[in-house]
């Protein structure tokens, strides 16, 4: 099985391809400057590209865990998460509360895609 690893850093690579599935890290917003509907747009279209980096794209999303600094933030995060999926092709997806890696991080998204 073949195993291409992009954009490695320090102690992760940003997308893993593997046996037919892309496996992003979890993904955080450049600018935490904004609110959280604002992080997860800037992840989701971050993750729009390094699915298609990898050949793929969000219709073939099958798995996303979702982290929020504040479950309070969900009806914010799923304004952004419904206008990208758009309704359709639901992957499965857990949205979990924890501290992030910043305290100005709202959100961290991580997806599993078929290639």
């Amino acid at each position: 099985m073949a195993i291409t690893r992009h954009e490695p850093a320090k102690i992760f690579s940003k997308v893993v391809e593997a046996n037919g599935f892309v496996f992003t890290a979890g993904i955080v917003a450049d600018n935490l400057t904004q609110d959280t509907k604002g992080q997860t747009q800037q992840v989701l279209a971050e993750i729009d590209r390094l699915l298609k980096l990898c050949g793929t794209d969000k219709t073939k999303v099958v798995s996303a865990t979702i982290w929020l600094t504040d479950i309070r933030n969900r009806d914010a995060m799923n304004e952004s998460w419904n206008a990208w999926t758009g309704g359709q092709n639901l992957p499965g997806r857990a949205c979990i509360t924890a501290a992030l890696a910043d305290p100005r991080m709202l959100v961290e998204i991580q997806v599993t895609a078929a290639k």
